[in-house]
């Protein structure tokens, strides 16, 4: 089986293994482990949609061509994600440090004209 196609379903259920899903959606688990895996079903409604979703291709062979294109897709919105957080986390420090100095310069540019204005 496509090792993509097992990413997907390793995350919905710890209990059940990823090799008896893959065999309960192509119907090739044994009557008494397919109950097994309906009743995980029932349990998880997260799992229970997953697998109705995966159902529904009529040629299981694109399901791995699709997990891929979704993890490539989920792959480039994350890292979008992640630049925008960098960027937004380095703007704050950089606005901190114009107003020290700032801030710095209106101190000594004060403490000249004083200075000036004594003399």
């Amino acid at each position: 089986m496509s090792n993509n196609l097992k990413d997907i379903l390793s995350n919905l259920n710890k209990d059940i293994e990823q090799e008896k899903l893959l065999e309960y959606l192509n119907n090739e688990l044994p009557h008494a482990d397919q109950h097994a895996v309906e009743e995980a079903l029932n349990d998880d409604p997260f799992m229970s949609d997953a697998m109705d979703g995966l159902q529904q291709f009529e040629n299981k062979q694109d399901v791995p061509q699709l997990v891929k294109q979704l993890n490539a897709d989920l792959k480039k919105e994350l890292d979008k994600k992640k630049k925008r957080k960098r960027r937004e986390s380095i703007a704050p420090q950089t606005w901190t440090y114009v107003a020290i100095i700032f801030i710095l310069l209106v101190c000594i540019i004060t403490y000249m004209v004083m200075k000036r204005m004594t003399h």
